[in-house]
């Protein structure tokens, strides 16, 4: 049974990770009750964590096709970027497709249990191994070429060679694999995909990561996965992800009906953060002592740098979900949302299962047809605005300020 398979993989990532060993039920309960005293103390005061003032951007920082091409070279192709979670490959010869931030890769678990990635690229004339797209995923104890089958193993390795003596004597006759830059690290898998240096995922985290690590991604079993569009540049489509002022008006039936607008809990981890939503049951509690507090499940909204947005957090008491967005441009005014739901601890009945399906049908309608709509629509008003129209981050819109501090700061181009 695969999740049997998968947790026999996960208790060897443990053997590898003391640090996999911790009870993270309790350090989850512990964060749960630090953020619950946070959040109480906003509603009490009617307030969010702000920035130290609004922050106007002007609109080529949405439009302007010379800084989406340092986005791309700086960000897509030069930063770590995630390709999923170590359940979507969780067995030797388990194989993805990662080709959302540029050129077609393929991540393959090898039979030591390694993490690796490679050009979707034969070497012998350039076909694709495999010619589906993300996120298309499946298990080959070999990967074959439809072009001349040639044929290569889960660590990239020539493996066959029809009319091998045709190549002899040809120093690139035999090639393995192109393999780029990848890391697994606390059940998050990373690529660069432009190449260059190794991955050190434990730095690209900082001091996110012993939260992240609490969240046990390891132990995530995907559940059902899907793309959003927008049209709009994708930074626009990223933030709504980290502010709740637009809570009441553009989720009026969902959401909004349930949580505070405008009260937002934001935890910054260098170019990472957290974001914590009160629900209105918030109300109650600055009138209680803190040991009549009800006990809440840790949930949060967590933001890696620079492009993913992964939410822990329970439809009801006890029955947990896990999202992950990956939002990549394709194009400077088209956004690729690759979401997926997966199982926190891996699957248990077939109950949960619909659960997180449910999970996922009910966040990939809100998201495409309001979120989304609203920043097609926003956007094409960019486009058309006068040239020194600028839009302006208020500063309750906290957590995006920083987002778009830190990806200027990454690609070199100033906000002014």
């Amino acid at each position: 049974m695969r999740a049997g398979v998968h947790w026999e993989f996960c208790e060897a990532m443990s053997d590898r990770d003391p640090g996999l060993a911790t009870n993270f039920a309790a350090r989850r309960q512990e964060m749960a009750r630090d953020a619950q005293r946070r959040m109480v103390e906003l509603v009490a005061a009617k307030t969010t964590d702000s920035a130290p003032g609004p922050l106007p951007l002007h609109k080529g920082v949405y439009t302007d096709e010379t800084r989406f091409a340092a986005e791309r070279e700086h960000l897509f192709l030069g930063q770590p970027m995630v390709a999923g979670l170590s359940g979507d490959i969780p067995n030797p010869g388990d194989v993805l497709v990662f080709d959302a931030a540029g050129p077609s890769l393929l991540v393959m678990r090898g039979k030591d249990g390694q993490v690796r990635a490679f050009r979707n690229m034969c070497t012998h004339r350039g076909a694709k191994l495999i010619e589906e797209g993300e996120p298309f995923s499946t298990h080959l104890p070999r990967l074959v070429c439809p072009f001349h089958a040639w044929s290569f193993d889960p660590a990239g390795k020539l493996v066959g060679q029809p009319s091998k003596e045709s190549f002899a004597g040809c120093d690139i006759g035999a090639r393995n694999l192109l393999e780029v830059p990848c890391a697994e690290h606390l059940g998050l898998i990373f690529v660069r995909a432009g190449g260059g240096d190794p991955i050190d995922a434990a730095a690209h985290l900082g001091e996110l990561a012993p939260v992240l690590e609490a969240l046990e991604l390891h132990r995530a079993e995907p559940v059902k996965k899907g793309i959003l569009t927008a049209e709009s540049n994708w930074k626009f489509a990223l933030d709504t992800y980290s502010e709740g002022y637009h809570f009441a008006a553009l989720h009026a039936t969902t959401i909004g009906i349930t949580h505070y607008n405008d009260i937002a809990r934001v935890d910054r981890f260098g170019r990472h953060h957290r974001v914590g939503f009160p629900d209105k049951s918030y109300g109650a509690l600055p009138d209680l002592p803190e040991s009549e507090w009800p006990q809440v499940d840790y949930g949060g909204v967590h933001y890696l740098f620079p492009n993913t947005v992964i939410f822990f957090g329970s439809i009801e008491p006890g029955k947990f979900f896990t999202q992950l967005f990956r939002l990549f441009p394709d194009g400077v005014g088209k956004t690729r949302c690759h979401f997926a739901v997966y199982a926190p601890f891996g699957v248990e009945s077939d109950e949960q299962k619909a659960m997180c399906e449910m999970a996922y049908d009910g966040t990939a309608t809100v998201v495409q047809t309001e979120d989304y709509r609203v920043a097609a629509n926003g956007y094409a008003n960019l486009l058309t605005a006068p040239d020194d129209y600028h839009v302006v981050l208020g500063a309750n819109e906290n957590a995006v300020q920083a987002v778009h501090r830190h990806i200027a700061e990454a690609i070199g181009m100033p906000l002014d």
